[in-house]
């Protein structure tokens, strides 16, 4: 997978910044990619929350991982201290044509999501160096 910097091994483009609600608006999620033989797998830090609350999408070449945040009373509580919490956010990732789209797998342990992409065996088009004249 490549993006509009040059290949670096996953396509990422620009976070949705305008479809975050609450009061954590510059909230960005944080997440770490890694290439193992034969697929990619992405890693989204995200503890404490509902595997039923989250929302995959894949559209064209977008990959899209949400989640929206729900109201919760008991949420609500009179903090002494409160110096981390949850928030909804939404990151969107620019995916090539050497994910099998079809067989991508997503999992939710110990509060990271885990997606994997499997890569489309032989589809890879082969490192090139180019030299500066």
């Amino acid at each position: 997978m490549c993006n509009r910097h040059g290949n670096r091994g996953f396509g990422m483009r620009h976070d949705q910044y305008s479809r975050f609600t609450g009061e954590n608006r510059g909230y960005r999620v944080p997440v770490n990619i890694v290439k193992n033989e034969g697929s990619y797998e992405l890693h989204v830090f995200a503890p404490d929350r509902e595997k039923e609350d989250f929302k995959i999408n894949i559209k064209g070449h977008e990959l899209s991982i949400a989640y929206q945040l729900k109201e919760n009373a008991a949420e609500k509580r009179n903090w002494i201290r409160h110096e981390f919490g949850k928030a909804s956010f939404e990151r969107t990732f620019l995916i090539d044509e050497s994910v099998d789209s079809e067989n991508i797998r997503a999992e939710y342990l110990g509060g990271i999501l885990q997606l994997t992409l499997p890569i489309i065996p032989g589809s890879e088009k082969p490192e090139k160096e180019i030299r500066v004249g």
